[in-house]
This record gives C-alpha cells, structure tokens and sequence, in this order.
C-alpha cells in the first residue's frame, strides 16, 4: 500500500518514521539522509524498525547507526531505545529508537 500526503515540520513537535520489514538497504540509507535533514531543524526525532523475525529490528538499527554516523554532521547524536516487541498474532517484530542532537 502507498501513502502519498504532504506534511510540514513544523506541523508536528517529533517527526516519526518507520523502515518497513520488506525494505532492503535502501530503505535505510534513505531513512539515515531523511533523519539527518530532519535533526537540522528538530531536536528528535523518533523511528520504528520492524521485521519478520526478532533480531530483524535489531540488524536494521545497527546498519542504521553505521550509516548516520559515517556522516559529516555537525551534531553529536544521543540514541535511545524505546520500546519493542512483538504484534500479537502475526510475526511482526519491531523496536522504537529515538535519536536527539545533543546540545
């Protein structure tokens, strides 16, 4: 299914996002550039990975760290994780990150 609607930053206090279970690589490079831009203007902004088996969540916050973190920002981030789990009657896995600016 595909969601198409316009929203501005200034229309919400905390930007969420979400990297799907079926999205490769990709999905995260492009979450990694978005967040970046995002932290320019907000302080945080919160992420939900999700997978289709437990440690899935886990794998994509990793390769999402490396990635945001190999990037020449003028911000140090701060991550913290929220919370996790999994959906009752299906096989989705997922797990909340908050990423802030510090300072």
């Amino acid at each position: 299914m595909r969601l198409e609607y316009s929203i501005s930053l200034d229309q919400v206090e905390v930007p969420r996002f979400s990297v799907e279970a079926v999205e490769g690589i990709g999905k995260v490079f492009t979450l990694a550039t978005l967040l970046l831009n995002v932290l320019d203007v907000k302080p945080r902004a919160e992420l939900v990975f999700h997978g289709l088996n437990p440690g899935d969540p886990a794998r994509k916050i990793a390769a999402f760290r490396r990635i945001v973190e190999s990037a020449n920002s003028r911000h140090t981030l701060v991550y913290e994780q929220g919370q996790g789990g999994a959906v009752p009657g299906s096989s989705s896995h997922y797990q909340w990150l908050i990423v802030s600016r510090q300072g």
